[in-house]
């Protein structure tokens, strides 16, 4: 059996095609083949990164050849509405991991930096959370993550890997700790802080200036300044200068590694061999596990800038580089197909392919669009107020249970996958910025209408150009988003792309609807507790102790051919 998802709510896909949203891929679950072992099915979950809803041919792109991920949707029962948590990478990625809002387990930020942003940092996910990895690790499961995590690595120590993926569950874990930057490549403007960098280098700039007037100044005598002010200022510019150089003038050092569970095998990472040194650890795995149950999560690097692309696939598509990045995504998933088939599993295997969001609309070099298309849908990455809420896709199918210790936001798909259910179990779902609450989803029960409302929405940079391009990505608060009481109301039912907000004159129904999503937020809201926020200043700042480092710090260089003994 076939899942072929796009994180998030959904409905059965009843012969319309009326695909949601813009926030995660498509979800679509093939029912290709019966699965012989329901109690002890395999999984491969397959996750891309930043691609659009409208970049693939089963959603009408002409452009860009998708055969693979087409013909999984081809042939199988198609979910709709499958929507993302979040906007961005390590909200979403987290709440998929666990089936909880982001903002539970501290996953949310309340500052312009949304996502995690050092190896080195201390944030991530915490090793008090649930994931159906280590649900299915209990229930027996050889687990793998093969790709990206980008929900940290240490605490305290650089050692102490407490948000490691083998501490939620993994087995095994190759890959990225971090995400590709632009930075990894070194070609591109940086995409780490662009704009605070700037500033850094604009007051060293400046510091600089007004030592070497200084100096100019006592040596001509043109005014009085004593040598040891000239020093003090001096010693501060430099001080200045390290304290934010030393991490952003390094990062292809800091986060640009691979790692081997524990272990650094690149630092920095040989950015023409990933994809491949990828995808064999991927077939390996499945090769070493057939004759046992497995969770391989592939959480692929494709297809975030800067774009990595082998000589093979380049100029290929009718999409520029981001076009032959995402055909050359698809033959990857056609390798993973192709080695279930050849090792007998495809009836025992259940397959999952997803987006952990929409495509990044402001991504460019020069002139040249880098981000994904998302079809007939408002916004992309980045805009919290597209459609929301989380799925936990394995846990029952497995024969585990989720934790009852915990306030869980995930439903089960078992019921659709049977074919007992026709629609989500999902009433509300609730979109989030951080811990900013921008939407509210009503799936209204008696009337099958979907109704969304939106408190906040970003303010967009040209005003008519739906993105943040001076920005280079849209903020959650502050003067780059507007307010607006009444909400924003849509019929999503009659409105899909969000273009007529309703009012009390248009929509005689108005104040009823609002009236039950302000009392669904209230409810939602007292379910809400304090915790540690894990991407709070202190823990998104690189602290140089909880560096991962492949030799003795800071000389971190290694690569894996030197290193195999």
């Amino acid at each position: 059996m076939y899942l072929f998802h796009k994180m998030e709510n959904y409905e059965v896909y009843q012969g319309k095609q009326w695909s949601y949203r813009n926030i995660c891929l498509i979800l679509c679950l093939f029912a290709r083949t019966c699965v012989s072992n329901p109690s002890k099915p395999n999984f491969l979950l397959i996750l891309a990164d930043d691609l659009g809803i409208g970049d693939v041919g089963c959603y009408g792109n002409t452009t860009i050849r998708t055969p693979n991920i087409d013909g999984l949707a081809k042939d199988g029962v198609r979910l709709t509405q499958h929507i993302a948590a979040a906007a961005v990478c390590t909200p979403s990625r987290a709440a998929f991991l666990t089936g909880r809002y982001p903002i539970r387990s501290g996953m949310a930020s309340s500052t312009q930096q949304q996502v995690l942003f050092w190896n080195g940092g201390s944030g991530g996910l915490p090793p008090n959370e649930t994931t159906f990895a280590k649900i299915l690790h209990q229930q027996g499961y050889s687990t793998a993550l093969v790709g990206k995590w980008h929900m940290g690595v240490n605490c305290k120590t650089r050692h102490d890997h407490c948000h490691h993926p083998l501490n939620h569950g993994f087995d095994y874990f190759y890959g990225m700790p971090f995400t590709l930057v632009n930075e990894c490549q070194d070609t591109d403007d940086p995409e780490l802080a662009k704009s605070l960098q700037e500033t850094y280098w604009f007051y060293t700039q400046m510091i600089i200036l007004a030592v070497f007037t200084l100096v100019i100044g006592k040596l001509a005598n043109l005014f009085p300044v004593k040598w040891k002010i000239i020093i003090c200022l001096t010693i501060c510019g430099l001080l200045h200068f390290i304290s934010w150089f030393s991490s952003y003038g390094f990062t292809k050092y800091w986060n640009c590694i691979l790692m081997r569970n524990h272990d650094i095998t690149e630092q920095p990472m040989n950015l023409q061999k990933t994809t491949s040194n990828m995808l064999k650890e991927a077939i390996t795995f499945i090769e070493r596990n057939k004759h046992r149950p497995f969770l391989l999560f592939v959480s692929l690097l494709h297809v975030h800038t800067p774009l990595i692309t082998t000589e093979k696939f380049q100029g290929r598509s009718r999409h520029g580089l981001y076009g032959d990045n995402v055909e050359e995504m698809d033959w990857m998933v056609g390798r993973l197909l192709d080695v279930i088939n050849k090792e007998d599993l495809k009836n025992t295997t259940f397959i999952y392919f997803a987006s952990d969001h929409g495509g990044f609309l402001e991504a460019h070099r020069g002139h040249s669009q880098l981000g994904g298309w998302n079809g007939i849908y408002k916004g992309g990455k980045g805009m919290g107020g597209w459609e929301g809420g989380i799925r936990v896709p394995v846990v029952q199918l497995a024969g585990g249970a989720v934790p009852q210790d915990r306030v869980m936001d995930g439903h089960t798909l078992v019921p659709l996958l049977q074919g007992t259910e026709q629609h989500s179990r999902h009433e509300f779902l609730f979109h989030y910025c951080g811990v900013f609450l921008h939407a509210v989803r009503w799936h209204q029960k008696d009337s099958g209408t979907i109704w969304k409302a939106h408190y906040v929405t970003p303010v967009f940079q040209p005003e008519a150009s739906g993105a943040c391009f001076k920005r280079g990505i849209c903020l959650c608060f502050g003067d780059g988003v507007a307010h607006h009481d009444p909400p924003l109301l849509f019929n999503l039912s009659q409105d899909p792309s969000e273009a007529n907000p309703l009012s009390a004159d248009t929509e005689p129904l108005f104040d009823n609807i609002m009236k039950r999503i302000r009392r669904a937020v209230e409810e939602h809201r007292r379910t809400l507790t304090p915790v540690p926020q894990q991407l709070s200043p202190y823990n998104n700042i690189w602290k140089p102790w909880l560096q991962p480092c492949c030799g003795m710090f800071p000389f971190c260089w290694c690569h894996e051919e030197n290193n195999k003994a």
